[in-house]
């Protein structure tokens, strides 16, 4: 890769850079709810044991989120140290935190999935699994786990892809497994009478492929950070700071997690298996809603990193307008679509008319304020993409930590409606947060900003000083 292609990163339009970035990252982003959802919407259509089957996989998401945060947590971490060395100029520095970071993905991998096989039966019991939806959480579980290793590299390694500048190849990560996923469900599921394991088994080959992908361009000859071996010693001094930065991300993520947790045994504790089934259906609403607005914060980060470190205020600024202004529009036009056909979207997923009734009549209540979501993403990811661990951690800690979780619990005991109650602690929560989010990111913005020398005024202080 020329160093040019780099630098168009501090040179080309703002709005053509962020077109160039965020079409591959959304479309990428649109593919992996593909990936995610898909699994769900074929699971929930298996004859007979459908809906039982749908909540028994939903048991499982808590762990499947944390596989993904701990991605994030080097992913997120060291993507964004690596460029803002790039934008400085310190190009073997960045490569050095792309070797750390791999090799703790590797070491990662290895320990969860130890960890998850010895433990996934007692897991899988305390986050919700009953008697009826037990042996499906289990079919499911014990395949993907094996495959920890795939999502690891696939997840982890693909962030130093998509911030160099790669968005198009980053996008095919996930659209080559997705692609395969979505070919291999039905033929496992159906054709091969597999059920809920063949699910399971087409999301690992599928990320098993997508690792393959991401390895051979990083240890290629097309890329600007390359895989050294030399770099692949774990050093404190620069998987530290990786782990600081991080941090957030891997909160996001892994209280996600916590979250499912929370609101599954809560709602199987006051309605059954039924609300616990509409809560999956909900989450991977959410979803569908949340990744394309992170595919265009995954497309302005490269550019508002790399300015930020090449001391360029004026094109951070620009860059996070056009952000701000995309997300707001993307949540607001998803919510009322959903707020309008509430109906056709839950059908996607299941045909038990119970379930169905159930989770329409929760999804009124549950995505209420969703179109706020928008504002609290890319407030919250521009303070990742210019280096500020402790305020992007947190925001990510207020929604779901300080006031989610504690609401869920807190709620039922004011309503006679329980389990609406339950459903309630989402709008409450999603709409304090973002509006304690906006006012944070006004003040430090600012100063983050003022703080970062602008180009110019660096130019002109070194003349003076010859």
């Amino acid at each position: 890769m020329n160093p040019a292609r780099v630098n168009k990163l501090g040179t080309d339009s703002v709005g053509k850079l962020l077109v160039s970035l965020a079409l591959p990252a959304i479309t990428a982003q649109f593919v992996n709810m593909l990936y995610n959802v898909v699994d769900r919407i074929y699971i929930g259509h298996i004859p007979e044991i459908g809906a039982t089957a749908l909540t028994g996989v939903g048991v499982t998401f808590p762990i499947i989120m944390i596989i993904a945060a701990f991605s994030s947590l080097i992913g997120m971490g060291g993507a964004p140290r690596a460029v803002i060395k790039l934008g400085q100029g310190k190009h073997e520095e960045a490569e050095q935190i792309l070797g750390n970071c791999f090799a703790a993905l590797l070491g990662i991998s290895l320990v969860l999935t130890i960890v998850f096989l010895f433990s996934g039966e007692k897991l899988l019991l305390m986050f919700g699994a009953g008697t009826e939806t037990l042996p499906y959480a289990k079919d499911f579980f014990y395949v993907y786990v094996c495959g920890t290793i795939f999502v690891q590299i696939a997840l982890g390694l693909n962030t130093f892809i998509s911030t160099q500048g790669f968005a198009k190849i980053a996008m095919m990560t996930v659209v080559i497994g997705a692609v395969l996923s979505i070919i291999l469900d039905p033929i496992f599921i159906f054709t091969l009478g597999m059920g809920v394991k063949g699910a399971a088994l087409a999301n690992v080959i599928a990320q098993a492929v997508s690792a393959l992908w991401t390895l051979y361009f990083l240890f290629g000859k097309n890329t600007k950070l390359k895989i050294r071996t030399k770099y692949m010693k774990i050093q404190k001094s620069v998987i530290i700071p990786v782990l600081l930065l991080g941090v957030s991300p891997f909160i996001m993520q892994s209280t996600e997690s916590l979250l499912n947790i929370s609101f599954n045994s809560s709602l199987k504790n006051y309605s059954g298996d039924m609300a616990v089934g509409a809560m999956t259906i909900l989450s991977s609403l959410m979803q569908i809603m949340i990744l394309p607005i992170i595919g265009l914060t995954q497309g302005s980060q490269p550019i508002i990193s790399y300015n930020y470190g090449a001391k360029n205020n004026v094109r951070v600024k620009q860059t996070f307008k056009l952000l701000i202004v995309s997300s707001i529009s993307f949540s607001v036009i998803f919510w009322i679509l959903m707020m309008i056909f509430p109906k056709f979207f839950v059908s996607l997923f299941s045909n038990d008319p119970e379930l169905i009734e159930t989770t329409v009549w929760a999804l009124k209540t549950y995505m209420a304020v969703a179109f706020v979501m928008g504002a609290q993403l890319a407030c919250q990811q521009t303070f990742i993409a210019v280096g500020q661990a402790k305020t992007s951690l947190f925001l990510a800690l207020l929604r779901k930590i300080i006031l989610l979780i504690p609401l869920i619990y807190i709620l039922p005991n004011f309503y006679a409606d329980k389990e609406f109650a339950v459903f309630l602690a989402e709008p409450i929560s999603d709409f304090l947060a973002v509006t304690v989010t906006v006012i944070v990111f006004t003040i430090q913005f600012k100063k983050i900003l003022a703080e970062n020398k602008p180009m110019m005024e660096f130019r002109q202080a070194k003349r003076i000083a010859h």
